[in-house]
């Protein structure tokens, strides 16, 4: 257990997520301290082992920079995974996915950033126009392509370890489950394949035809809650956090 733990608030308030933490851990005996950005950019809080942080990703990865975690690479579409995506997933340049819209190629894409920094959101793109949704971010920066499907619902699998400890609805028909086995058996996969975080989400939906079909991954130091318990939401972040904790290089290399 942590002693003290660090929660982000803006505009001196604190979100869901942090709320949700403060309300599972102040009864345990963890002092809540909040902090801003402002803390993080100049290293003023004073961070050891027995310190847990949450916040949003900048700020979290600020504080494992300072403790020196090195920050983990993002993770979307596990080779674990593939069998659940149910379509075509690559990566590419952003320039290559510029050309193939200007020159007016046949079909559409679905695009995204693959790394850390998020230039644009991801969204389908079919004609020149949907070019102007790409700003100006650097031509050679990787993005991930995939072929567009048709979602009728999209949950998150909460996981600590090989178990699923709660599925949310987030978008589309909330009565449209997705196949509980299924998420379990990826899940199984993944965290047989030997690269699972300790505690992540992961988005599984319903597709036009019926599958359950992998969304993507996400990483459990920073991850979005929906109607998870508070519990049970800070048991996952700390599994994670403390996993990270233990990849601490000595600060400066």
């Amino acid at each position: 257990m942590f002693r003290i733990a660090y929660l982000e608030e803006r505009h001196n308030v604190l979100e869901l997520e942090e709320r949700l933490v403060a309300e599972a851990l102040a009864p345990r005996g963890v002092e809540i301290r909040r902090y801003t950005r402002k803390h993080i950019d100049r290293r003023s809080l004073p961070l050891d082992e027995d310190c847990f942080v949450m916040g949003t990703a900048p700020s979290v990865h600020g504080a494992m920079k300072q403790l020196g975690i090195p920050v983990p690479a993002p993770h979307d579409y596990p080779q674990a995974l593939q069998p659940w995506l149910h379509r075509r997933v690559w990566r590419e340049t952003l320039g290559a996915v510029e050309s193939w819209v200007s020159e007016g190629a046949a079909g559409s894409l679905f695009v995204k950033p693959a790394d850390r920094l998020k230039t644009f959101t991801g969204r389908v793109f079919s004609h020149p126009g949907d070019l102007y949704f790409l700003g100006g971010g650097s031509r050679r920066q990787s993005v991930w392509c995939s072929t567009p499907v048709g979602w009728r619902s999209e949950f998150r699998a909460y996981v600590i370890g090989a178990d699923v400890i709660a599925l949310d609805h987030y978008a589309g028909d909330p009565d449209v489950r997705p196949c509980e086995r299924a998420i379990a058996e990826a899940v199984r996969a993944y965290h047989d394949s030997g690269e699972a975080p300790a505690g992540y989400g992961i988005d599984f939906g319903v597709l036009d035809n019926g599958n359950t079909a992998l969304v993507e991954a996400n990483d459990g130091y920073a991850l979005g809650a929906y109607g998870i318990a508070a519990d049970r939401y800070a048991e996952l972040l700390m599994a994670r956090w403390a996993q990270l904790m233990a990849t601490r290089l000595p600060v400066g290399n």
